[in-house]
């Protein structure tokens, strides 16, 4: 009698040492839920620190991407007033180790006279100027200074001038071969050149280069507010070295537009010659 009742209770207890060992792996797998659920929102805001630290070193060090508000640099760039222009990706690196050359695109800070019509972005409530300021430094928003894109036509040390009698820019006396240049000022020997009463839009010059200076010129000749337009002030147009933001190296928006930004070697410095 005492076996069976034995065996009995052990078959009783079979089912329910299972329902308990059952219940506690769902009750162990809600608590491991829980603790991977607690764990993820509490690495959340360093995940988010990790990555704007990130993208702060990225933008102030390595490249940034632009976006173009004009035709100036035309067909190379394009863009309009009030329209969606090409985004491209200046990056930051080439310029820590070598100079610009001429033939570069680049993107600089426009100072002093290149500076006369730039109007802040910035927000006059103390509050949003704030977080427009970080934003700005992650790269969420634009930065509150005036960047502008054109192309290296010559260097310190060089003398650049327009026109030979086929209209082209001299730099150094040689002709510059510009096959970037698709729209400019009309230019005709003898109709109007430069020795005209009526002088064409593209002479300007001589101007020598100061040192550390790069003269500037956007490839839609007219229709560009550069080095030319500020001939006369202290450095007769040509921008400082130190205001160089980066190298313009890729169309990145939009997609159809995709692909690296032309750059030839349009004329070796003078001391590269000698």
């Amino acid at each position: 009698m005492t076996e069976p009742r034995g065996a009995d209770e052990g078959q009783g207890d079979e089912p329910a040492s299972k329902t308990e060992t059952a219940d506690r792996q769902d009750a162990a797998a809600k608590e491991s839920s829980k603790k991977d659920g607690g764990s993820f929102w509490r690495e959340l805001p360093i995940l988010i620190l990790v990555a704007l630290v990130l993208s702060f070193v990225i933008q102030t060090f390595i490249a940034r991407v632009y976006l173009i508000p004009s035709e100036s640099m035309q067909p190379t760039l394009h863009g309009c007033p009030g329209c969606t222009g090409d985004r491209i990706l200046v990056e930051k690196v080439s310029y820590r180790f070598s100079d610009p050359r001429p033939g570069d695109v680049l993107v600089f800070r426009g100072t002093g006279p290149w500076a006369e019509d730039y109007v802040s972005t910035r927000s006059e409530n103390v509050v949003v100027r704030g977080l427009q300021e970080i934003g700005s430094a992650v790269g969420i928003v634009p930065p509150d200074e005036n960047d502008l894109v054109k192309r290296v036509i010559a260097v310190g040390g060089q003398t650049v001038e327009c026109c030979d009698d086929d209209g082209s820019v001299l730099v150094d006396g040689r002709p510059v071969e510009e096959p970037y240049v698709v729209s400019d000022f009309p230019y005709t020997p003898g109709q109007i050149d430069c020795d005209t009463d009526v002088r064409s839009g593209r002479c300007f010059g001589p101007v020598r280069i100061p040192e550390d200076h790069i003269w500037m010129m956007g490839d839609n000749r007219n229709q560009s507010k550069d080095s030319r337009w500020y001939v006369g002030d202290e450095s007769d147009g040509a921008v400082p070295v130190e205001n160089v933001v980066g190298k313009a190296r890729w169309i990145i928006l939009p997609p159809a537009r995709w692909g690296s930004i032309s750059a030839p070697e349009i004329q070796e410095p003078v001391a590269s010659r000698e």
